[in-house]
């Protein structure tokens, strides 16, 4: 199942590596990944793999929100078909 990752927040050295890192932790590949900063703001969207993983997607949710919580961003995981569903135009 595919999922997709979107971080925001204030940019900050060790984002990436962070959400990356707990995302090997937990056996979720990620297949596309796009971030930019602008004027100071960090923006990441990561299309990733979540088949693989031992944790369910409320698990993973429940661990990248408690990241994002100790860093000060906002890490958010949806499934893709929900996603793409809220993002239609």
């Amino acid at each position: 199942m595919n999922a997709i990752v979107t971080v925001v927040g204030e940019d900050k050295v060790g984002i990436i590596a962070a959400v990356c890192a707990l995302l090997a932790e937990n056996n979720v590949n990620i297949l596309d990944i796009s971030q930019t900063i602008l004027h100071g703001a960090f923006t990441m969207v990561m299309a990733v793999d979540v088949g693989g993983s031992n944790a369910s997607i409320g698990e993973l949710r429940t661990m990248l929100e408690a990241l994002g919580g100790k860093m000060g961003i906002s890490i958010r995981i949806q499934r893709e078909e929900i996603f793409d569903a809220m993002h239609r135009i």
